[in-house]
């Protein structure tokens, strides 16, 4: 009984030796070969954990035309760098463009952002060069630009031509508006004087508006060239007018003469004007050629109306309006509203030409510029006969201009007495003013012809050709006269002794040289000739007192020399 345990003690050995039971089955029932498994699914987790890391981003390209573009092979590329490449190509649903799906790499997924692009970098051939020579052995690639931008972007499309400009530098961005259907395309160059300061952006048509849309990009340091006077136009290279001011032939650059472009500048007659701002909005507008941008500047006119009774061909819209060889004004349209009607006052049928009046022209500013006081100006100017002529201006082309000038009215009345400054009475057509015109060219010749054909017919012609008659008559009388002396002339002339006339003159001529040789230097006669001569000389020398005394006292010939006393008479001798 001693050694009997107590009921409780039994149970709880009994718990202790049945849980060493269990770990010692546990132990034994565990094998290390479940070690491998294990390593197994951590592996190939971690495999799936890195191919899921390393896969990196997909994106979605769209473009129009998937030329040298392979899923599987074509790289994207920045910096010449593998950032990613093409995993599939397939057409949109609408088939209308291509979807390209590309993966990015982890390490460039912040690339991008809302304003990265993507272009296709192929072998081209155009005014600037040759490009993209080093993908002809590997193919085609696309090219990531990335943006600055934060926020993330998943679908781009991608251009078949490269950016004009990278992305973030610094330049001006403007658009130019037109309604010009030229061939200008993107990379076109934009020039300042002919030297390269951008290049077109994009080029978009909208056909509600009709009007086309560039969009440029102006590089720095060059964006100060670009004012609110500044004028931008389409400069073709070679630009050749013919109009009345005669031939302009403007040569731009090699490359814009090969491809066009875009020129810009400040005309001269305004001032530089006040930088723009970068975010500018306003548009510009881009010109036909420089003379048309030229004239944009004068934006405040005047309008009339010409009403042409002669003919109008020559006369373009553009050609000058001048006033005694200035230019002040420009021709609108010919002709204008012609089914219009015409004013009441007029007696025929008039060709309308409008043109306007830029005072800008002669250095008026547009600030300071006043239509209202310009207009009154005219009108007083119509008064005291300011006329409009249509003109020549180039018997080459035969190009007219519009010539202002007065008409001289001081030898002219009216009926009633008045002068006809007193008399002008403004006419409007169609709602604008009309200038008062005055026949030119070939009118006012005609007009002078008739004139002249009028006096003739006034004339008296009958006394005229009785006079005329008269005077023919006695001319013809001078005229036999001459005939007659003409004729006793010709007789004496032909008379044999007036024909020996001759050859005795020529026998006496040579008898005479005969005589003349005989009396020879050398010759006896000659020395003869030359003693007479000095025996004379010496008479003459001997003579001389004599003469002289005669022209002195011509008594003394007869009487002695007066000086001496008178003789007195002796007396008788004496015995």
């Amino acid at each position: 009984m001693a050694n009997e345990t107590p009921p409780d003690t039994a149970s709880t050995d009994d718990a202790s030796s049945g849980l060493n039971r269990a770990k010692t089955s546990a132990q034994a029932k565990l094998s290390p070969i479940w070690i491998i498994p294990l390593i197994a699914i951590a592996i190939g987790m971690w495999l799936v954990y890195d191919n899921y890391t390393s896969r990196g981003t997909r994106i979605q390209l769209t473009m129009e035309n998937a030329e040298g573009i392979e899923a599987g092979k074509t790289l994207i590329r920045t910096r010449n760098v593998e950032v990613g490449k093409v995993k599939s190509v397939q057409l949109s649903d609408d088939l209308s463009q291509a979807v390209i799906s590309a993966q990015i790499h982890p390490e460039a997924e912040s690339t991008l952002t809302e304003d990265s692009r993507f272009w296709v970098v192929k072998p081209r051939i155009g005014r600037e060069g040759i490009s993209g020579l080093n993908t002809v052995l590997s193919g085609a690639y696309i090219q990531l630009e990335p943006g600055s931008s934060d926020t993330l972007k998943r679908k781009f499309e991608v251009s078949d031509v490269p950016p004009v400009a990278p992305a973030g530098e610094a330049g001006l961005q403007l658009t130019l508006l037109s309604k010009l259907g030229n061939s200008m395309k993107v990379g076109d160059p934009v020039s300042y004087q002919g030297y390269t300061v951008g290049r077109v952006e994009e080029v978009d048509f909208d056909p509600q508006k009709r009007q086309v849309s560039h969009q440029v990009f102006i590089e720095k340091p060059y964006t100060s060239l670009v004012t609110d006077n500044t004028r931008f136009w389409n400069s073709s290279g070679l630009d050749v007018q013919l109009d009345a001011d005669g031939i302009q032939v403007n040569l731009d650059s090699l490359e814009t003469l090969l491809g066009g472009g875009v020129s810009f500048g400040v005309p001269a007659d305004l001032p530089k004007g006040q930088a723009i701002d970068v975010d500018r909005d306003n548009p510009f507008t881009l010109y036909a050629n420089q003379d048309s941008a030229r004239q944009g500047t004068f934006d405040r006119y005047m309008r009339y109306v010409l009403l042409v009774d002669d003919t109008v061909r020559g006369l373009k819209e553009g050609a000058p309006v001048e006033f005694r060889g200035v230019r002040v004004g420009t021709v609108a349209a010919v002709p204008w509203n012609f089914t219009a009607p015409q004013p009441d006052s007029r007696s025929s049928f008039a060709i309308p030409v409008l043109i306007r009046i830029e005072p800008q022209r002669l250095g008026v500013t547009g600030k300071t510029l006043d239509l209202d006081e310009w207009q009154s100006r005219f009108d007083r100017l119509f008064g005291i006969g300011l006329r409009a002529t249509l003109k020549n201006g180039n018997l080459l082309t035969g190009a007219m201009f519009v010539d202002l000038n007065f008409e001289d009215t001081s030898d002219k009345q009216a009926s009633d007495g008045q002068t006809p400054d007193k008399q002008h009475v403004s006419e409007t057509f169609a709602g604008v003013e009309v200038f008062p015109t005055t026949t030119g060219g070939f009118a006012q010749i005609q007009a002078q012809i008739t004139q002249l054909l009028d006096k003739l017919n006034g004339l008296e012609v009958d006394p005229l050709i009785d006079g005329l008659d008269r005077n023919m008559q006695a001319a013809e009388a001078t005229l036999n006269e001459v005939q007659s002396v003409s004729e006793s002339l010709n007789t004496l002339l032909d008379d044999p002794e007036t024909r020996d006339i001759g050859g005795n003159l020529n026998a006496t001529l040579k008898d005479l040289s005969t005589t003349l040789e005989g009396v020879s230097p050398d010759s006896p006669a000659y020395q003869n000739i030359l003693s007479t001569m000095d025996r004379i000389e010496r008479l003459l020398g001997d003579l001389q007192p004599l003469t002289k005394t005669l022209n002195e006292n011509p008594r003394a010939l007869l009487f002695d020399n007066l000086e001496t006393s008178d003789p007195e008479p002796r007396a008788p001798d004496t015995p």
